[in-house]
């Protein structure tokens, strides 16, 4: 195995924390990246002895790309990075309805345009060199949608569709672009998403409840990010990485079943899990049945 110089967003937590501890103990030269100088001093720490770096970026600036850009290129005496992991992004809990504009537009910036962002950025020195790989993590929720994910989901639909196009592009350049698909994983992302939910006046109140209940539940039940990390290694140090990787197995079968159901039962499936009978047409705030109307 060759070393890679491997560059990962959004690793002060969660999946992309774990990624970039376990490619470094594997010998990798790791920059792991984030917003919170705080949590990237902390990563810094836990990281002593290893070949591991930290940089502030925030993938939603365009100053602060250029600036890790440039770090980079200092870095690695104008080589550039072998790999970018764009894993950046965080969830927006809400039905459709209930997420105004601005909450919209702000998981698109992380989501979709952070990706575009870093990919725009680090990807030319790659396609100069006729060589690197680029990771793009998405989600089951880009290969069906939940019920109150509809934002969310809709971000991740959006980085299958232009990972897809990017692969096919920059594979004659000699740059393999990979989908990680993770599906629940043991990770804060059911508190940050609840976090964002703004409940006055919402037909969906009761929902909320009943959905965070049952999300928090698989997400106590499902394991850490290993499975994650494993299939990022396995991207990054195979000869010929596949299209797209999806983790856990369950998650995979689970979304492969409900694809193939009937759209009506796997929509009741998904309704009950989520307790969408309670939903309260008459609690639909006044300002937003006029915006609808």
């Amino acid at each position: 195995m060759t070393p890679q110089i491997i560059l990962i967003t959004g690793a002060t937590a969660g999946i992309g924390r774990h990624a970039a501890l376990t490619l470094a103990r594997r010998g990798h030269t790791v920059i792991a990246t984030g917003r919170r100088e705080d949590a990237l001093a902390s990563l810094q720490t836990e990281a002593a002895g290893l070949n591991l770096t930290t940089l502030r970026l925030d993938v939603t600036d365009a100053e602060s790309v250029s600036q890790a850009v440039a770090t980079v290129d200092a870095q690695t005496a104008g080589h550039g990075l072998d790999v970018l992991i764009n894993n950046a992004g965080y969830g927006q809990l809400g039905a459709v309805l209930d997420v105004d504009d601005a909450r919209v537009r702000a998981q698109y910036e992380t989501n979709v345009f952070g990706v575009l962002n870093t990919v725009r950025a680090f990807a030319p020195a790659m396609v100069r060199r006729g060589s690197g790989r680029i990771l793009n993590v998405s989600s089951i929720g880009g290969l069906f949608t939940l019920p109150l994910f509809g934002v969310y989901n809709s971000t991740k639909y959006a980085v299958e569709s232009l990972s897809d196009a990017l692969r096919r592009e920059l594979r004659p350049c000699g740059v393999d672009v990979v989908i990680i698909e993770p599906g629940t994983i043991n990770t804060n992302f059911s508190g940050t998403a609840k976090a964002s939910v703004d409940r006055a006046d919402s037909a969906w109140s009761d929902v909320y409840a009943t959905a965070e209940n049952n999300y928090a539940w698989a997400e106590r039940m499902a394991p850490d990010p290993t499975p994650i990390s494993h299939v990022m290694t396995k991207a990054i140090e195979s000869r010929s990485p596949r299209a797209r990787y999806t983790t856990p197995w369950r998650d995979k079968f689970a979304v492969q079943f409900m694809n193939l159901l009937p759209t009506r039962l796997a929509d009741a499936l998904a309704s009950a899990f989520f307790g969408l009978a309670k939903v309260d047409p008459a609690r639909l705030s006044p300002a937003l049945t006029t915006e609808v109307a």
